[in-house]
């Protein structure tokens, strides 16, 4: 198996090592050969290319069987043209590789509920869900957009737009995952004012006529914001568009406790998909050996899962392994709690790799 591996910054190079070294051992576990190969992204390919995305990076992530993400970003590239920010990268990646669903699961192991921002006995129902966004669409991607004089003044506009497929496709994504899990399945949108989002609803309805089986209902994207807060256990899988996914999947992710725990994956048709820690570069404490590396090597676990249908024993020992490691009272920073023993980067590592 193909590995693109792309550390980009800040903290992304300590954690994608740890990784890629759990990685290794999972190969050597179930008799697995892995071949990776590194290119630049973000912020480290502007500084040597002058791209956020350099055209060896896409030739090399287009010819891998997954690629393996780190983070992009910081203040040192906060300052540039905007249009070559690192976060372009991120951008372009997943428009070149066609990566129009991303995978974002929020669920709270029980050896962190105290990290859990909710109250307590709404913790005790349990937090395990998926957000299924839209990727490649809506207003980060519609055009026209940009900022223009009207009138004496600026005045800034995005268009968000979908095309009936578009939508079709990402609701087959949240229905097929839907009945893997619990086969429940909300559509998040905003029918009662937007156009696109009625749209939305009624292809959605027509998808679900291919899915007896799963349970679908239908949310306002304030509602469900509001939903996640007051009782995420009512939720299975989630399936909405870019923006509204974008803020609901990050409000999901915080409120189990620490964005230091959470994996995701961007998956398209055919095209080798992105696998990545929801969290950012944190440059504040890069190169000190301080970064959670659990959320990356469970990104590992999902790019098992989804890149290759044959390797959920390998994913699944990845997972048991990292909540075997909780349990034994290992913690790094982020999730630190009394009585527990804070680990390093790599020393976090080390405790998976040995329950591995």
């Amino acid at each position: 198996m193909k590995i693109c591996v792309m550390p980009g910054d800040g903290i992304g190079r300590e954690i994608v090592a740890q990784a890629l070294r759990v990685l290794d051992k999972v190969g050597a576990k179930f008799g697995r050969k892995f071949e990776t190969q590194e290119a630049l992204i973000g912020g480290v390919a502007i500084d040597a290319t002058g791209s956020p995305l350099p055209e060896e990076t896409l030739r090399l992530c287009k010819a891998a069987d997954a690629v393996l993400l780190g983070a992009v970003g910081g203040p040192k590239w906060d300052t540039i043209d905007p249009s070559i920010r690192p976060e372009r990268g991120l951008l372009g990646i997943r428009k070149e590789l066609g990566l129009f669903a991303n995978l974002r699961p929020a669920s709270l192991f029980p050896e962190l509920r105290h990290a859990c921002y909710l109250r307590p006995d709404i913790v005790a129902k349990g937090i395990d869900l998926l957000v299924v966004r839209e990727l490649t669409g809506g207003a980060y991607f519609g055009t026209p957009k940009g900022v223009e004089v009207r009138g004496g003044e600026r005045v800034g506009f995005n268009n968000m737009i979908y095309f009936e497929h578009e939508i079709r496709r990402i609701a087959k994504v949240g229905f097929e995952a839907a009945k893997k899990r619990r086969k429940k399945l909300c559509s998040v949108d905003k029918a009662n004012v937007l156009d696109v989002s009625r749209l939305w609803r009624e292809v959605v309805i027509e998808v679900s006529k291919d899915y007896p089986d799963i349970e679908l209902s239908h949310m306002y994207v304030d509602n469900a914001a509001m939903q996640l807060v007051r009782d995420p256990s009512q939720f299975d899988v989630i399936v909405t568009e870019n923006l509204f996914g974008d803020i609901l999947s990050d409000e999901a992710s915080v409120i189990t406790g620490s964005i230091g725990m959470l994996p995701s994956a961007s998956v398209g048709e055919g095209n080798p998909g992105l696998f990545e820690p929801i969290h950012g570069s944190a440059p504040d404490i890069a190169g000190q050996n301080k970064a959670n590396p659990l959320a990356t090597i469970l990104s590992v676990a999902m790019l098992l899962r989804y890149s290759v249908s044959d390797m959920d024993a390998e994913a699944a020992a990845i997972e048991t392994a990292v909540q075997k490691t909780l349990q034994q009272g290992y913690r790094t920073g982020d999730i630190r709690e009394e009585g527990c023993k804070l680990l390093g980067c790599v020393e976090m590592a080390d405790a998976v790799l040995a329950n591995l």
